[in-house]
């Protein structure tokens, strides 16, 4: 017979793993309400609720301290100063304890099934799982249906083969195909990242280099999140004068060249550096156009355009 202290070893082993969202905010006062309301509809009972302001001035501040009043055991964190979504969501993570987090941009909304169905998801990925990711909705900013991210065939199967689980570093670099608000990450992974990159931009790029070096990616095709589309977004705003991102962006791909390993991977990242250099080029950015082909050159994967694109970037500003 387990004596009782065995007893309460075992149930406490058997209990479902906390999960944080950190939810942040900066001028969301528009689909505030919305995106709260879908923290407090989730099936799932464990959890623990981060608000973050990053120094809001659309009277976002005054919903997150009236939505904190109502659920006393969320926590709210009013930023002083604007310090970007990397700091900000660090700060959080720092004082969280959940097993899993969930980084969530309060102007998306979770479907109520989104935790419970993930948690389900990532523990039968195993311990080495250190992000899924699924489909998810996009909604224009009355909350209308505009489409999946993932187009799919007649079958409903995705158009572009999505990796389902494992080792995703070469298809990272190669492109662009998870939605970020759809994450969910484990808390060993971000530790032995140290959260996210506070050096740069924006995070999602970054993190997916960084942790698919050494921890494995798990694809769960479900639609569990809406993402908002609205003129805000970052990719609206890619390449374009005064782009705070491309910087970023660039430094990424350095730190991806310092990772590959293997010609494969060279080649993936030299797809991607290709894309992002045409993009340059295509915005009269010549400054970011000359640093992307330096590093295209490093892989050793050029191609005769290549080299015109390049040359492009010598001639522009």
């Amino acid at each position: 017979m387990l004596a009782p202290s065995a007893l309460l070893s075992n149930a406490a082993a058997a209990e479902p793993p906390l999960v944080t969202i950190v939810a942040l905010c900066h001028n969301h006062v528009r689909f505030l309400a919305a995106a709260l309301n879908s923290i407090a509809a989730q099936t799932y009972p464990h959890l623990e609720i981060w608000l973050v302001d990053d120094a809001s001035t659309d009277g976002s501040p005054e919903v997150l301290r009236r939505y904190a009043a109502q659920h006393p055991e969320w926590h709210l964190l009013l930023l002083p100063h604007n310090v970007g979504n990397c700091q900000a969501f660090n700060q959080a993570l720092r004082q969280s304890r959940g097993a899993f987090v969930i980084d969530f941009a309060t102007d998306d909304v979770l479907l109520p099934e989104r935790v419970a169905r993930q948690v389900t998801f990532m523990q039968a990925q195993g311990p080495r799982c250190g992000v899924a990711y699924h489909d998810c909705e996009l909604i224009d900013e009355q909350g209308q249906h505009v489409r999946y991210h993932f187009r799919r065939d007649a079958q409903g199967r995705p158009v572009h083969p999505v990796p389902a689980a494992g080792d995703v570093f070469a298809e990272v670099l190669r492109r662009y195909f998870i939605s970020t608000p759809t994450m969910m990450f484990s808390r060993p992974m971000l530790a032995d990242l140290g959260g996210y990159d506070e050096a740069l931009a924006y995070e999602d790029f970054d993190l997916w280099v960084r942790a698919s070096r050494n921890w494995q990616f798990g694809f769960q095709d479900e639609v569990l999140t809406q993402k908002r589309l609205h003129p805000q977004s970052m990719s609206r705003k890619a390449y374009r004068p005064a782009d705070p991102y491309v910087a970023s962006t660039i430094r990424v791909c350095e730190k991806a060249l310092a990772m590959c390993r293997t010609p494969h991977e060279l080649a993936a990242l030299a797809t991607r550096l290709r894309w992002e250099l045409r993009q340059a080029v295509r915005f009269g950015n010549g400054a970011a156009a000359r640093r992307l082909f330096g590093l295209l050159r490093q892989t050793r994967q050029t191609k005769p355009l290549d080299y015109v694109a390049g040359a492009l970037g010598l001639v522009l500003k």
